[in-house]
């Protein structure tokens, strides 16, 4: 059977992880194809709360097989202690699989984060200072550390004496700070984490061709979203890796003629974490209800998020890099105090209307939306599951959405619950 690709289509946080939850329960792989333990995914279903870094969205699901693909870069310590804990509440973990071929984020990595991050100033990028972007630097300059290595140590040992020259050398002669103990390292990776992630460690790509062959329904699971992509994001306030489509077939190993299925998670309006241009972007009182309704807060960090009403100029090029399919709106209920809700249809440049985002960085910037307002439908979501009991208003904008972004409006989200969601066809 073709695989299925769920990924966020504007800054992240769109609530991707409870689509892909709803989804797991009709397939047979659930694999995380990029990123690292920046992302998270918080599923609720009833009173548990299950808040998801490294481990895909479908070991909620007890059929399927999660896979940690190999464009993920894992800290293996972070990934223990998650599958700890989801073992600690009754989750069989042992179906979890990892790629050999992902990379191991290092304490090097973690450290030049930090210390790049503070040095950067007021030019700071707002990364979440877990190494990711280091870990995927060296993979792109072939010094990486491999999954992989930990089943040999020979090979791990002779591979990070040689990088931890370089990495000691930039920590002391750059930033003076103390070079990282070499033997604490080994210790901590060959003696502690390897014999607990050997057993889970395997060729996921042989692994999810062959069930392809067999015709097993493969869900590929996206963290951050489109706008965070190292290639089509707003660079260089962007993730390190592709969350984009394209990135599903370089994480996974699974070719493009084998996905015909691309559903695009937005959310109602738009959050942004970080540095970075955001033109909807909202301040005061407005600002304020959506964080303190949407609870609009990082899974892993913490962090407060920006807000913003929906941006139909993002979306669309969302859907053409993607190939979109389908949409999956969330937090529809989110909108249910507000009188008047806007949509940015274009933008506005030096005094000039357009409808395409703005290839070059100044100019997005400098770009203003345009807005169409609608007439709230102050009435209460929650309790809603069929799309004749949404209100005429919700209708009209979600119809409004459909028309513009020419791809269909499939399900609608309308509380955290993992019940709480209308379909829409």
């Amino acid at each position: 059977m073709p695989a299925t690709v769920v990924l966020g289509t504007q800054w992240g946080d769109e609530g991707k992880g409870k689509f892909t939850d709803l989804l797991a329960s009709e397939v047979d792989f659930v694999v995380r194809y990029q990123g690292g333990h920046n992302a998270g995914h918080t599923i609720v279903i009833g009173d548990d709360r299950f808040a998801l870094q490294l481990v895909p969205t479908g070991i909620l699901n007890a059929h399927v097989v999660p896979v940690i693909g190999n464009g993920v870069v894992i800290d293996p310590k972070v990934l223990l202690d998650e599958v700890e804990v989801l073992s600690s509440r009754g989750i069989d973990t042992s179906r979890l699989v990892i790629s050999g071929s992902a990379h191991l984020i290092m304490p090097y990595h973690q450290e030049l984060d930090r210390l790049t991050e503070r040095y950067l100033g007021k030019n700071k990028l707002g990364t979440t200072k877990r190494g990711i972007g280091p870990a995927y630097a060296d993979k792109a300059s072939r010094i990486g550390i491999r999954v992989q290595d930990l089943l040999d140590e020979k090979i791990f040992s002779q591979k990070l004496e040689v990088v931890l020259k370089e990495k000691n050398q930039i920590l002391a002669k750059v930033y003076n700070r103390l070079p990282l103990d070499e033997d604490k390292i080994l210790a901590d990776y060959l003696d502690v984490y390897a014999p607990k992630l050997s057993p889970m460690i395997s060729d996921t790509v042989g692994i999810l061709h062959r069930a392809y062959k067999q015709g097993k329904e493969i869900l590929l699971e996206g963290a951050q979203a489109t706008f965070l992509d190292l290639d089509h994001g707003t660079y260089p306030f962007v993730t390190s890796s592709n969350p984009t489509a394209g990135g599903a077939c370089t994480g996974s190993g699974l070719g493009p003629r084998q996905i015909d299925r691309v559903i695009g998670v937005a959310k109602a309006y738009l959050t942004r974490v970080g540095a970075g241009p955001f033109p909807t972007e909202l301040e005061g009182e407005t600002a304020d209800l959506l964080v303190e309704r949407g609870f609009e807060f990082g899974t892993n960090t913490g962090r407060k998020r920006r807000t913003g009403w929906f941006d139909l100029v993002l979306l669309r090029q969302a859907v053409a890099l993607n190939s979109v399919s389908e949409i999956a709106l969330t937090k529809l209920d989110i909108l249910d105090v507000f009188p008047e809700v806007l949509v940015a249809t274009q933008y506005e440049v030096d005094g000039e209307r357009t409808s395409d985002l703005p290839y070059h960085q100044s100019t997005f910037h400098k770009a203003r939306p345009i807005y169409k307002r609608f007439e709230g439908w102050m009435e209460d979501l929650t309790k809603v599951t069929k799309k004749e009991e949404l209100p005429y208003n919700a209708r009209l904008y979600l119809s409004f959405l459909e028309e513009q972004l020419e791809v269909p409006i499939s399900m609608v989200g309308t509380g955290p619950e993992r019940d709480q969601f209308v379909s829409l066809r």
